[in-house]
């Protein structure tokens, strides 16, 4: 079967590979569509150190159950569409004694710690298939990215009293508006790309900003009548947002950091004291978090074919891979096609 592999930096294979076989307690997949997400860039860019190398890529899923273990409840049965839960977690550390397993300490997320789902079909443990009754295996790609963004503003402890900065607005982010905007809260959206701007409006975004061409901070605070944001969600990962987050947020605010800065961010720690902030981290996603993106998704309001930047066959990944290095800020997600006659 054909599979992606990034073998080093700036070097995406296509491999040959055995078909997995399924064990008592697995469901092999068909799989019809993986995303490519920011980790895979950093990593085909060489710079995740969580990676391993070569790795096959693949944690944004959608796919088919082809078959399913004698040990497999039946309520999974073939041709169920689905996505899956990529992380793994120990069941020991102190993230797992408290129930974030998300956080898990020893966490493996596919395609990053372990190889991923980027190939033909794929042998998952069912306890990580989520069931997607409703959707179809593309819109399922968008599934766990979008997770991401949710996860983030229930970490933020976000109402509808709230004004709330997102920094980025690509996937993660965009998810992020959207749980924001179903929460009630008003949501200002930061982002250097007009088309994704546009998006964040469809999205639920009540007011756009364009940080390529406008002072952050300046329209932040005629935005609010001074005040700053109540929440500010950070979904870049760089020393400039992440700055931009502590300079946007109010008095007595929550900032939420999800992006990874690859370089030291240096803070003026003052502002954390003095404007009494809460500050949190956002770490992958909830089960939770997956169903209500489901959910959200089922409702058939999201312009998801708008977060869909391209979608090209196993033999085109390389290309689009580069094409991306070379030019990052225009894509929302690009998604591989696998076994699939699905339009």
């Amino acid at each position: 079967m054909k599979a992606i592999q990034i073998s080093q930096p700036f070097a995406l294979d296509l491999i040959a590979l055995e078909q997995p076989v399924c064990g008592e307690e697995e469901v092999l997949l068909k799989i019809r569509y993986v995303g490519f997400c920011g980790s895979d860039l950093n990593t085909f860019r060489g710079g995740n150190a969580l990676a391993k190398q070569p790795v096959i890529p693949g944690h944004e899923i959608g796919a088919e159950i082809i078959r399913t273990g004698s040990r497999v409840p039946a309520e999974l049965r073939p041709g169920m569409t689905v996505t899956v839960n990529p992380y793994t977690n120990c069941g020991n550390c102190a993230a797992c004694r408290n129930r974030r397993y998300n956080a898990c300490e020893h966490n493996e997320t596919l395609g990053v710690q372990r190889d991923g789902a980027m190939r033909e079909y794929f042998s998952v443990p069912w306890q990580k298939v989520i069931v997607a009754e409703g959707l179809t295996a593309r819109q399922c790609a968008l599934v766990e990215p979008m997770s991401v963004g949710f996860h983030a503003v229930s970490r933020a402890q976000v109402t509808d009293n709230d004004t709330v900065v997102v920094l980025g607005c690509g996937m993660v982010g965009a998810g992020a508006i959207v749980r924001a905007s179903l929460r009630g809260a008003t949501v200002i959206a930061v982002d250097v790309d007009g088309k994704k701007l546009e998006v964040a409006r469809i999205l639920g975004a009540a007011h756009t900003v364009n940080a390529a061409t406008d002072d952050v901070r300046e329209r932040v605070a005629g935005l609010t009548e001074g005040r700053m944001a109540d929440v500010v969600i950070e979904a870049v990962g760089s020393p400039l947002t992440q700055n931009q987050a502590i300079d946007c947020v109010g008095f007595t605010g929550r900032v939420t950091f999800i992006g990874y800065a690859q370089e030291d961010t240096v803070f003026h720690s003052r502002l954390f004291v003095q404007k009494e902030l809460t500050i949190s981290g956002s770490r992958n996603a909830q089960p939770e978090d997956f169903r209500a993106v489901i959910q959200y998704l089922r409702r058939g309001t999201c312009p998801y074919d708008r977060l869909i930047s391209a979608v090209v066959q196993p033999e085109e990944a390389a290309a689009a891979m580069a094409a991306w290095h070379a030019d990052p800020g225009k894509v929302f997600r690009i998604l591989v096609e696998f076994n699939s006659n699905e339009s």
